[in-house]
């Protein structure tokens, strides 16, 4: 029987598109982080400008509001050199009921090269993929409930750059792993990067099942979920996304799963706090703690932008 290939490579197992996590080598997570980090240097330039992508086309199509990701694609994108396009989906004939690939075919025939897809469907980005010409690539900027693997790259570098291998870290990711695409797609690039501990932390209406066959341990108690860990992922609560009484309130589940610097001390001393944003103070975590000396979000953002800088260029790089 003949094994299919991962969408996200060619034939000879380069990266084309970035879909998820799921499926991809430690080597080829590996590539992305270290090209990664000849790309942080270029924000302390004084032209802060590759010429990479010099001549071709970046759509950011995001069918879902966003602050960080779609800001931090256009920031990577322009120090590439792209030319870069950000659709108003509100505007776009999309609110008029065109359907997606129509939508994807007439900006195609606009000559777009890269398409950054943010969708409330799990999935669309995937479909793109399996749409668009060999020589366009898709990177998906976060699909339903399903992944967000630029997320998960640049907390992958985050974690490396301040914990160095990962190969004897303990990491808990704490709140709404339910509803997280973030989650799913941090728990594959840790298991695939040889992360030993992985532990999701939560209430048992807001962690799926399918946890530990994805490799990690799961806790419904705060105090044992980050017990020693050197890195703790706080989730915000993804209300919009929820349907029915999943939990009593913000200020119940504030009261047990909370990250405040009393409950911080549970952890090891020099573990890290990281969060995807947005983040709800109070709520997820207290603001002593956002804002403490463990803190590394701000971080994450800064990071962000190097890591979609590298994920544009290697699947550039290539064609299927």
């Amino acid at each position: 029987m003949r094994l299919q290939r991962n969408p996200q490579l060619n034939a000879n197992g380069e990266l084309i598109h970035l879909l998820s996590t799921e499926g991809l080598s430690k080597a080829v997570l590996t590539h992305i982080l270290d090209t990664a980090a000849n790309f942080v240097s270029v924000s302390d330039r004084e032209v802060k400008k590759v010429p990479l992508l010099r001549g071709k086309s970046v759509f950011n199509l995001f069918f879902e509001n966003s602050t960080r990701t779609r800001t931090t694609f256009d920031i990577a994108a322009t120090r590439l050199s792209a030319d870069v396009i950000n659709l108003d989906i509100a505007r776009s004939s999309a609110s008029k009921g065109e359907s997606l690939l129509d939508t994807i075919d007439n900006l195609s025939a606009m000559a777009a090269d890269i398409f950054v897809v943010r969708h409330n469907e799990s999935g669309a980005p995937y479909l793109i993929a399996q749409h668009v010409a060999p020589h366009v690539h898709v990177v998906n900027a976060g699909d339903g409930r399903h992944a967000h693997p630029t997320q998960a790259l640049l907390d992958m570098y985050t974690i490396r750059h301040f914990k160095g291998d990962f190969s004897n870290l303990s990491v808990a990711i704490v709140g709404d792993v339910l509803h997280s695409r973030v989650a799913r797609s941090n728990i594959h690039a840790l298991t695939t990067l040889g992360c030993p501990d992985v532990r999701v932390v939560g209430p048992k209406t807001l962690v799926p099942g399918d946890m530990t066959q994805m490799g990690a341990r799961v806790c419904h108690d705060l105090r044992e979920g980050i017990s020693g860990v050197d890195v703790v992922i706080a989730l915000r609560l993804q209300n919009e996304r929820m349907s029915g009484a999943l939990l009593p309130s913000a200020q119940e589940f504030f009261k047990s799963y909370g990250l405040t610097p009393e409950r911080m001390q549970w952890a090891k001393p020099d573990a890290i706090v990281m969060h995807p944003g947005p983040i709800n103070r109070g709520v997820e975590i207290a603001s002593a703690v956002a804002d403490g000396p463990q803190a590394v979000i701000l971080s994450q953002v800064t990071f962000g932008i190097a890591v979609r800088m590298a994920v544009m260029s290697i699947v550039a790089s290539h064609d299927a």
